[in-house]
C-alpha cells in the first residue's frame, strides 16, 4: 500500500496483516481521487479541503488527500489497534501538523472541536454489511462536522449497500470487485 499522487506519491503505508482491516486498494484510490479532481458534478474538491477520514484504518485516504492537495485531514477511529497504524503513518509522512486524530464511535461522535472547522470532504470505509456508513453521516451532522456543500465519498459492499440519509444527493456511483463506491453531495 502506498501514497498514489501528490507529494507523497509513492511512498509505503503501514497496514495491519490479516483480515481485521480492510484498508481501500491502491486501485481503488487512484479511481476515487481521479473522480473528485476531474469528475464533472463539483470543483476542486480537493484544493484547500478540510478532510474526515471515518473509520480511518490505517488513515490512506486522508493522507492521500493531504497528499493531494487538501489543507487538513481529520481521522475518527475507535480501534486502538488500528489507530495506531494510522499515527505511524502521519508520523512517517511527517504531516503532524496538518492532521488530528480522534479516537470515538463514528456512529456516537462527540460535538466537533472547536479548533477544527467544518470539514469539507468527508470519507467514510465502515466495516462492509453493516450501515455504519449512513448512520455515521447521520450522527457527524448532528454533532456539526459537516459542512454546508460537502462531499462525501462513502465505500460499501456492492452486495449490501447502504440508504442514504436526508440532505445528501448522490452525485455519482463506481463499482471497483465487491466494493461500491457513492460520491453524496450534503446540502442542509
Amino acid at each position: 500500500m502506498r501514497i498514489i499522487g501528490g507529494i507523497h506519491r509513492g511512498r509505503p503505508l503501514t497496514a495491519p496483516k490479516g483480515k481485521d482491516t480492510r484498508p481501500t486498494s491502491d486501485r481503488t484510490r487512484e479511481s476515487i481521487f481521479n473522480i473528485l479532481q476531474y469528475g464533472n458534478w463539483h470543483s476542486g474538491a480537493l484544493e484547500d479541503a478540510t478532510v474526515l477520514d471515518v473509520f480511518a484504518g490505517t488513515g490512506a485516504l486522508g493522507l492521500e488527500a493531504l497528499s493531494q492537495g487538501a489543507r487538513h485531514a481529520a481521522f475518527i477511529e475507535r480501534e486502538h489497534p488500528a489507530i495506531s497504524f494510522c499515527k505511524k503513518n502521519i508520523e512517517v509522512l511527517g504531516e503532524t501538523e496538518r492532521t488530528a486524530v480522534l479516537t470515538f464511535d463514528a456512529t456516537n461522535p462527540i460535538t466537533r472541536p472547536l479548533y477544527l472547522e467544518p470539514r469539507s470532504l468527508i470519507f467514510l470505509d465502515p466495516p462492509y454489511g453493516k450501515y455504519l456508513g449512513a448512520e455515521a453521516l447521520k450522527a457527524l451532522i448532528q454533532q456539526d462536522w459537516l459542512k454546508e456543500g460537502a462531499v462525501c465519498v462513502l465505500e460499501m459492499s456492492k452486495k449490501v449497500p447502504e440508504i442514504l440519509p436526508a440532505g445528501f444527493t448522490l452525485q455519482d456511483e463506481r463499482v471497483y470487485g465487491l466494493a461500491k463506491v457513492q460520491f453524496l453531495v450534503w446540502s442542509t
